[in-house]
């Protein structure tokens, strides 16, 4: 084997070297390939394995955590939530309609080989500013690409979001979470058990698009990145409804000892990993494999990345029931060989060997790395914020107008609007407010759903950035009326190779771990996608949190809009001096510097019971969680969230020795906006006090005007804010289709 296939492979010398200490030879062409695929970042999590240890996965409601197709959790009448976050960042930005749809199929196929029927799809997305024409096209085409498939196999997309920096305009991000319900009873894994059983191929016919996806998805982007258009692969949602359902199927009649999704590295990841998992074998016989192009070597049918395709085990002498009814749903269906109990992967093209190794050689053999970690040398200059060089502003209606005009808080009605969100007719809260809810049908119970990262905090502070989005994330589906119950993530960095990304790694580990610990929120599945750099420019660290929670009764349900006149406005938590990493200093100063908002743990855990003791005694209205833009913006937000159109608000804020902007528009951690009638006032500061958590009366629902006035220190009030709610709403609702239009999308 010569040193250059190797590198053209993704391999080192290293771990070729390894590959043949295990074999005891050397490899074939084919199992070089195998190996190249299996041993990609991308599957082996080679440089992230070690630090994963360190999150909470367990916890007495945890069906299945990490290690599985998805996260599984119980969620009482014998019911279970069955979910997990995926990645499509490269072949996103190759092809955005494509790289998007695939990863909506993907995830799904995650959730139903599971044993669960998909009832809610997230996408979590980041862009470069919508100035470029290069952005527009990309971030238009993703989201029609999302639409394309989730609308066509009626999986509702229910939320998500959307942040834009110059940052991603070589590197956007395309992260997407699904959410299935399954008996709790009938979970179904990866395993290749039972010597003799047969191994089935169903699904649509294999070609050649995606050959080496994994490998190319565990490799930095170059100036001729976009030539690999062809190892993108194609989505079919209509295949794919047909497969679900004959999956649903052949799970309720009880055929199948295991399944698995053909995902990345297609069928040699699936047969290998559910061989290792069960510490058995398998052989193959290529030539039953169904193809749609002619010639195609084992190699190439080993790898094909081609999508809407599943590995069966079922068990013995069932393999014809399998195959009729993958024939009633018109879905191709084969035995292509069978469980073995020697330990190898053997695969055979018309009965002869063309590759044969052992299973866990592929899986668990993989190397594993604690690469060199150590901090940037701009990381104290970037952390650094000399406040007096931010002048304070004169005119605060204008700067509330920046940002909520600002790509990245601006209304996301022209994304969501393309999601057929209400399909199967579980969406109780729907998209645009902090979570989304479903109902569980048959239930009382309903969940709710959010997605969350605020990826500048997490460069200024990789472990505070990312404890925050668990906090928020959390605090979001509090403000929804769930209690949270797990999450999984999807951790987006640059070259593991640098040390100074290792670093952000790390640290953004222990931020969610910890804040997972206090928060009692156990990781349950996930995603590590490293590599996200163009021409030595990486990515922000970007790990997006995806949290589920429950809700006993689905009438307690919250959204973020204001629901009455009259109504009280109350906010719990405080604000300090948070001015570092705000969406304000980026979009009004054009500065990415300072230190986020500090987030104290024991605070944010206090916050959320709180307000979900307030939710389940029927106190609160409405409730919104202060996060970019600060508290100007989440008040402009519930007012213009409103049911019945736009709800205006009388507020006054105590200045409490704080600068102006820091007071409106700072971005303090652990802070709920609440509306509740007049009445319940006091019975929510009662349980505020109960707990240590402050909470302050800010004003009142009223007219059709944004009005905050600052009280100073001396007792002097000033109005600094006074917009009407059409004016505010028009330009809130309209900024994003107007940055497509005109290509007005950067800094405001």
């Amino acid at each position: 084997m010569t040193k250059d296939l190797i590198v053209q492979h993704g391999l080192t010398e290293e771990e070729y070297q390894k590959i043949v200490t295990l074999l005891g030879r050397e490899l074939n062409l084919t199992e070089l390939g195998m190996f190249s695929v299996m041993w990609s970042e991308h599957c082996s999590y080679k440089s992230s394995r070690t630090f994963l240890k360190k999150l909470p996965t367990d916890a007495p409601h945890v069906i299945q955590g990490p290690g599985e197709n998805a996260g599984v959790v119980d969620i009482g009448d014998g019911l279970a939530a069955v979910f997990k976050m995926e990645s499509h960042n490269h072949p996103s930005f190759i092809e955005p309609y494509q790289g998007a749809a695939t990863g909506v199929g993907g995830i799904l196929r995650d959730i139903f080989t599971m044993g669960a029927r998909p009832i809610a799809l997230l996408d979590s997305l980041r862009f470069g500013p919508l100035d470029s024409p290069k952005n527009r096209y990309l971030f238009s085409g993703v989201v029609a690409g999302i639409a394309g498939y989730g609308n066509c196999i009626g999986v509702p997309t229910v939320g998500g979001e959307v942040y834009f920096n110059e940052i991603y305009n070589y590197n956007p991000l395309v992260n997407v979470f699904c959410l299935g319900i399954a008996r709790k009873d009938r979970i179904f894994r990866g395993w290749a058990s039972g010597a003799g059983n047969p191994v089935l191929y169903i699904g649509a016919k294999t070609g050649r698009d995606g050959i080496h996806g994994a490998t190319m998805a565990s490799d930095s982007f170059d100036e001729g990145s976009e030539s690999m258009r062809p190892t993108v692969q194609v989505g079919d949602p209509f295949t794919e409804k047909l497969l679900l359902e004959a999956c649903l199927e052949l799970m309720e009649q009880d055929l199948l000892v295991g399944i698995q999704d053909m995902g990345a590295a297609g069928l040699t990841s699936s047969s290998c990993e559910m061989a290792s998992r069960a510490g058995t074998g398998i052989e193959l016989e290529l030539a039953n494999v169904p193809r749609r192009e002619p010639s195609m070597t084992p190699y190439e049918v080993l790898l094909s990345e081609s999508q809407e395709r599943m590995l069966l085990v079922a068990k013995s002498g069932r393999e014809g029931e399998v195959l009729d009814i993958c024939k009633k749903w018109d879905v191709d269906a084969a035995v292509i060989g069978r469980v073995t109990n020697d330990g190898f992967l053997r695969v055979k093209e018309k009965g002869v060997v063309v590759a044969e190794v052992p299973a866990r050689a592929l899986t668990d053999n993989a190397p594993t790395y604690e690469r060199p970690a150590d901090a940037p040398a701009y990381q104290d200059a970037l952390q650094t914020l000399p406040l007096e060089l931010v002048p304070e502003p004169k005119d605060c209606n204008a700067v509330l107008e920046a940002l909520l005009t600002s790509p990245t808080i601006a209304h996301k009605g022209w994304v969501f609007e393309q999601y057929d969100h209400m399909v199967q007719t579980n969406t109780v809260i729907r998209p645009g407010s902090d979570a989304a809810v479903l109902r569980i049908k048959g239930t009382d119970k309903a969940l709710a759903v959010t997605a969350d990262c605020n990826s500048l905090y997490c460069v200024l502070n990789p472990y505070t950035g990312a404890a925050s989005a668990v906090a928020e994330a959390a605090r979001n589906l509090v403000c929804a009326g769930a209690r949270p119950l797990a999450l999984t993530d999807c951790l987006n960095f640059g070259n593991p190779e640098r040390p100074d990304i290792m670093w952000q790694f790390i640290l953004a580990v222990e931020g969610i771990a910890d804040a997972c610990k206090a928060l009692q929120i156990p990781v349950v599945s996930g995603n590590v996608s490293f590599y996200n750099e163009t021409r030595g420019l990486s990515i922000y660290p970007t790990p997006i949190i995806g949290m589920v929670g429950l809700l006993d009764h689905v009438e307690q349900a919250v959204s973020q809009g204001f629901k009455a006149e009259g109504d009280a406005i109350l906010l719990l938590g405080e604000t300090g001096e948070d001015l570092g990493g705000t969406e304000y200093l980026r979009a009004v100063h054009h500065r990415e510097q300072g230190t986020p908002p500090v987030l104290n743990l024991e605070r944010e855990a206090a916050l959320q019971r709180v307000v979900l003791q307030a939710v389940e005694q029927g106190l609160v209205r409405s409730a919104h969680d202060c996060a970019e833009g600060g508290l100007a913006v989440a008040l402009a937000e519930s007012s213009l969230s409103a049911t019945n159109g736009p709800l205006g608000a009388e507020v006054v804020l105590d200045r409490h020795g704080l600068r102006r902007d820091s007071l409106l528009f700072g971005e303090s951690q652990s802070r709920i906006i609440l509306s509740v009638k007049p009445a319940n006032r006091e019975k929510i500061e009662v349980l505020a006090r109960q707990d240590g958590v402050p909470c302050s009366v800010l004003g009142f629902v009223r007219g059709q005007r944004l009005m905050i006035s600052i009280r100073d220190d001396r007792g002097g009030t000033a109005l600094w804010i006074d917009r009407t709610c059409d004016k505010l709403d028009t330009m809130w609702r309209g900024a994003l289709r107007a940055a497509l239009d005109t290509g007005e999308g950067g800094h405001a």
